[in-house]
């Protein structure tokens, strides 16, 4: 445990000055997709559940920030709370629909729930369709730190990203989070020690939707920006890639995962292999499947313990 706790203050001080060394934007994107992951990893890591349909939750959550924060003249914490809450709303009845199905089915019953969202948003008339919702205010955080300064936004997001990443720990540290790997392990065997196993599933799905709004409402006030690029299905699609990348299981993999992710996508698009960055995520991908199936970050614990152990 004291490694662990050393190695994450060594990962927040060096998140801390990586801004006066990279450009702010793109560690806030970073972060964003970071906390994405981690949410969705709530439900596969941990729980079990493959979601095709997480991406409903992140354009949510974007979709009602970035509306508020141009209609209603709230402040951007409130703003990003209340599309934290609509994202949560929408897991919730997401959630009460699909939790009784379970493998494939889970999976089909989440991407038809979230290419409905979609085109609900392709129709909307706030939404802006294909242009998306443009021009969106980062405002004033309590209405006094401006966040149109790049480095503010980026202390913000990270301020938002600890909390994500904390609740995400404290839950699977709890004893609710010993039952959700119960469930995973042997549901049959869950239910016969008398725990009601589709409510945990519901509230886990909740709070993973949750914390993937809140990802995505972040992620409009970074960009200033709000389109169906976060409520398509490519984005569940991609966040299920970062996951397995990086570890599904663990807690810092989904966080690795998207930093590789992120920065291939950053770097590679704007250069001679900008029209092979998806050849490359996928062989990426492949390579994971059947060499690395713990990920980056389980592999680098397999190869500790037997090293160290």
């Amino acid at each position: 445990m004291m490694k662990i706790n050393k190695l994450y203050v060594a990962l927040l001080l060096l998140a801390i000055v990586a801004p006066f060394f990279l450009y702010p934007v793109f560690l806030a994107k970073l972060l964003c997709f970071a906390l994405f992951a981690c949410a969705f990893n709530l439900m596969l890591g941990y729980v079990g559940l493959l979601s095709f349909g997480h991406a409903a939750f992140l354009g949510t959550g974007g979709y009602v920030t970035g509306w508020l924060m141009m209609n209603s003249g709230l402040t951007p914490e409130l703003a990003i709370l209340l599309g934290t809450v609509a994202a949560g709303a929408l897991g919730a009845i997401y959630g009460k629909l699909s939790v009784k199905r379970e493998g494939i089915y889970f999976a089909m019953v989440t991407l038809a729930l979230s290419q409905l969202v979609f085109f609900v948003y392709l129709q909307a008339p706030f939404t802006g369709g294909e242009d998306g919702m443009q021009g969106v205010s980062r405002g004033h955080l309590f209405g006094v730190i401006d966040l149109a300064d790049n480095i503010n936004m980026y202390y913000f997001v990270l301020a938002i990203f600890l909390f994500g990443f904390w609740l995400i720990h404290r839950t699977i540290h709890s004893p609710f989070g010993q039952v959700l790997k119960a469930i995973r392990e042997n549901e049959p065997r869950a239910t016969s020690l008398g725990y009601n196993v589709n409510d945990y599933k519901w509230v886990a799905f909740t709070l993973s939707a949750a914390l993937a709004g809140l990802a995505g409402s972040t992620k409009t006030l970074v960009f200033q920006l709000a389109s169906l690029t976060d409520v398509h299905w490519h984005m569940s699609g991609e966040v299920v890639l970062m996951t397995l990348v990086g570890g599904v299981g663990t807690i810092l993999g989904p966080v690795v995962g998207a930093g590789v992710i992120v920065t291939m996508q950053n770097y590679l698009s704007g250069g001679e292999l900008g029209n092979y960055v998806h050849i490359i995520m996928g062989f990426i991908f492949v390579l994971c499947v059947l060499a690395f199936r713990s990920g980056i970050v389980g592999e680098f614990q397999k190869m500790w313990k037997r090293n160290f152990g």
